[in-house]
């Protein structure tokens, strides 16, 4: 039961007579001098048979003059059923006015004779029945508790205009005070959001609002939280909204968690100004003004483009001193929103100043290896972290002024060492050895990513964990460091393919013939070998081994230098992408190589001479000598052929000027290169099995699967998990898509049964009733 349905009641009650000792009424006459009850009248059509207005002539909402009303009740006009006894509501009519006949007004002389042929709907007491008295009279009405002060009996008039109190349960209503509070919050439920809501758009939210709901939101605005939407304005409610004193906390909670919802808010917030805090300003107060944000951000910026005239030390320094200014910055909405990118790139400046501190440890090739693995790639991946949370210009050469005074020096004592240790061993050692072709099993795919550096494999690392079990490990490239030499040698088939003192380019031979290592020639070896060369989105037969190529990042390197650090993770959902897509097709082991790394320093790498005429080929950080030139400090014979001598640029120099990102040299982050090794679930868990149709000959049923996955076998069983209740003489193995299985025993013929599809590992990955037979 609800309202609605107990004011009817109490309407349809008024016109039971005890028929035996009168006759019945003929109309129930429902006075209502303050129209306090207009607004429901239409809603309780449904409810009240035979329910008429007195107003303007209106036949279809059951409205006319009173002289229709008559007509109506006289059975002139076929308008009620038979049996039914009308009601008729009479707003802005009181009972004294229909009493008294003589001075009763002239529209309304039609129904005046009716109070003696009908009855009237009214309180015990003979007083016309209000709102306030139906709900708390205990004598007809429903004697509930509501609260007599002003403000209850405005927000009942409100709520019950809105249409929002007829609907509720009754029982909702017992138990507890009917007070202004609660009739305003069945109107406004969430006032918080409405307040929010309003202050996106104030002008268009209060002409949407007109009316009841506007006013409440004032009267729920006033009382909830101290503030008058129009004398007030909305400059004031944000000067409110930013200070976020007392329940203004819950808003300014509810708007950190849902701002996207409120876009308009963050520009009325920009232009409420911080208070003065003095030489040591309190951070909490601060956070909710987007100024103060803005003001930290531009002393930031200065900040750190001052790094570009201190040394190393100065600059961490600087740089750690400013972590302690601005670090708590990143825990204000604004760096949520995307509006605090120094303070965010700062986290990772100031990782990078402490890690850039220490120079790597090692005396040889492979401890500094050792030591990279350990903790040198992180300072990698600070300097990378931070440039990429930076895009204006402004802001991109602020970080890269810190990232190039703490990272450069570091950089440059790393690849130092490592030259120096590679001169003492004549080249570079087999960290793991290149891959060989027996060594690789079947069922392995090896994907080849251009320019995975170390660091950057360390981010993939986890976005594959989700695929399988995943295990890093790193090799030294072939030297120089570069694509068409290197990609040779982490391929499958890197025993079968050698170098000639006239290639000049790096680009290998087939060792068979002599033939250059084109695309096209690396893809027929490959496939000479039993190595399947699949191009973008084939997927081949996960059973053999594969060759496969993913990812941009070499090539997004040279073509957009420092911005690559701001796009390195776009381009590893690329090869995560390429991973899973494989996996979903069936592959077990997915191997993840790459044929060198790189340099990335903001400002670009320092500019080392070497004459021109001394180079057969000159790239950013190797060249080929040519043989009447003397060899450099740094020349090493090429991998593939060590009669072609090729000369490194020292340190972290380029031959070539105005380089930010290079590769081909002698680093730890150029030559000493990821691999990641996937090992998936036996079953994919997002392979997709689709029983497509079973069809039965006699005893025999043959069963129709879509599915990317591989090693499925079929099954006929009463019980779909139970291998025991097996119906076949064996499962079968999918065959382009088909399987064939024959039930041994003809007394099942008719049974039911269940054809199941079964993973290599038994799992049932699908399942379809059947009858055995059909």
């Amino acid at each position: 039961m609800n309202l609605k349905s107990k004011l009817a009641e109490a309407l349809q009650a008024a016109a039971r007579v005890n028929r035996n000792l009168m006759a019945a009424p003929a109309a129930v006459l429902w006075p209502d001098p303050d129209r306090q009850w207009q607004k429901v009248v239409p809603s309780l059509r449904d409810n009240v048979q035979g329910l008429l207005t007195l107003g303007d002539f209106e036949p279809d909402a059951s409205r006319g003059p009173s002289i229709w009303l008559k007509t109506v009740v006289g059975g002139a006009l076929p308008w009620l059923k038979p049996g039914v006894v009308p009601v008729i509501y009479l707003p802005g009519v009181s009972k004294a006015d229909l009493r008294a006949i003589e001075s009763c007004p002239r529209d309304l002389q039609p129904l005046a004779e009716l109070q003696y042929r009908g009855t009237f709907w009214s309180q015990v007491n003979g007083k016309d029945w209000t709102v306030n008295a139906f709900l708390t009279s205990k004598s007809g009405g429903l004697g509930l508790d509501v609260a007599q002060d002003k403000a209850t009996q405005e927000a009942l008039a409100q709520v019950l205009a809105a249409g929002v109190l007829l609907d509720r349960p009754i029982d909702e209503f017992k138990g507890r005070q009917i007070n202004a509070e609660w009739l305003l919050s069945l109107l406004a439920p969430n006032p918080t959001r409405d307040l929010l809501a309003w202050m996106n758009a104030p002008q268009a939210t209060q002409k949407e609002w007109a009316g009841v709901r506007w006013d409440v939101f004032c009267k729920r605005a006033k009382s909830d939280f101290g503030f008058d939407p129009l004398s007030d304005g909305p400059l004031v409610a944000a000067e409110k909204l930013a200070r976020r004193d007392g329940k203004w906390a819950a808003v300014a909670e509810l708007y950190r968690d849902s701002y996207t919802s409120f876009p308009e808010v963050l520009t009325l917030l920009r232009t409420v100004q911080p208070p003065q805090m003095g030489l040591f300003p309190d951070m909490d107060q601060l956070a909710g003004y987007p100024q103060a944000n803005e003001q930290g951000e531009a002393a930031l910026r200065y900040a750190l483009s001052a790094c570009s005239a201190m040394d190393a030390t100065q600059a961490r320094t600087a740089i750690l001193a400013a972590e302690k200014e601005h670090g708590a910055r990143r825990g204000w909405l604004w760096t949520r929103m995307g509006q605090a990118p120094l303070a965010s790139a700062l986290e990772h400046l100031a990782r990078l100043a402490e890690l850039s501190a220490a120079a790597p440890i090692g005396n040889t090739p492979s401890e500094l290896a050792a030591n990279y693995q350990q903790s040198g790639w992180r300072v990698d991946d600070a300097a990378t972290q931070a440039l990429g949370c930076v895009q204006t210009k402004a802001d991109t050469d602020a970080v890269g002024a810190a990232v190039r005074a703490a990272y450069l020096p570091w950089l440059e004592e790393a690849a130092k060492r490592l030259q120096n240790s590679v001169k003492q061993a004549g080249g570079l050692p087999a960290l793991q050895g290149a891959p060989d072709l027996s060594s690789i099993k079947a069922g392995t795919c090896t994907v080849f990513v251009d320019g995975l550096r170390y660091d950057v494999a360390q981010r993939l690392r986890p976005k594959l964990e989700s695929l399988g079990a995943v295990t890093l490990s790193a090799r030294w490239t072939s030297m120089p460091s570069v694509t068409a030499s290197g990609k040779a040698w982490c391929s499958p088939v890197a025993g079968f393919v050698s170098g000639t003192a006239e290639d000049w380019e790096f680009e290998p031979r087939v060792a068979q013939d002599g033939k250059p290592l084109s695309g096209h020639n690396f893809r027929k070896l490959l496939d000479e070998h039993g190595v399947q060369a699949l191009d973008k989105h084939e997927t081949g037969d996960p059973s053999g081994r594969a060759w496969t190529e993913s990812g941009d990042l070499d090539h997004y390197g040279h073509e957009h230098g420092v911005r690559l650090a701001r796009d390195v993770d776009i381009q590893l959902a690329q090869v995560v992408e390429r991973v899973q897509e494989l996996r979903d097709a069936g592959w077990r082991r997915i191997r993840l190589v790459t044929d060198h790394g790189w340099l990335l320093v903001p400002g670009g790498l320092p500019k080392t001479e070497l004459p021109k005429h001394q180079a057969e080929t000159r790239w950013g950080r190797c060249a080929v000598l040519k043989d009447t030139a003397h060899g450099t400090p740094l020349t090493f014979g090429w991998d593939w052929c060590k009669d072609v001598q090729v000369a490194y640029a020292p340190g972290v120099c380029s031959f070539i000027a105005g380089a930010d990102y290079a590769h081909g040299g002698l680093s730890l982050q150029e030559c000493l290169v990821p691999v990641l090794e996937l090992v998936t679930a036996t079953t994919p868990a997002t392979a997709q099995v689709t029983i497509k149709a079973v069809t039965w000959k006699g005893l025999r049923c043959v069963v129709e699967v879509d599915s990317a996955a591989s090693g499925l076998t079929v099954d006929v069983r009463t019980k779909p998990a139970l291998a025991t209740t097996s119906l076949v003489a064996s499962v079968k193995p999918l065959e382009a898509s088909k399987a064939s299985v024959a039930v041994v025993d003809d007394d099942n013929l008719g049974a039911a049964a269940v054809v199941v599809v079964l993973a290599a590992d038994g799992q049932v990955l699908q399942k379809q009733a059947t009858a055995v037979g059909g």
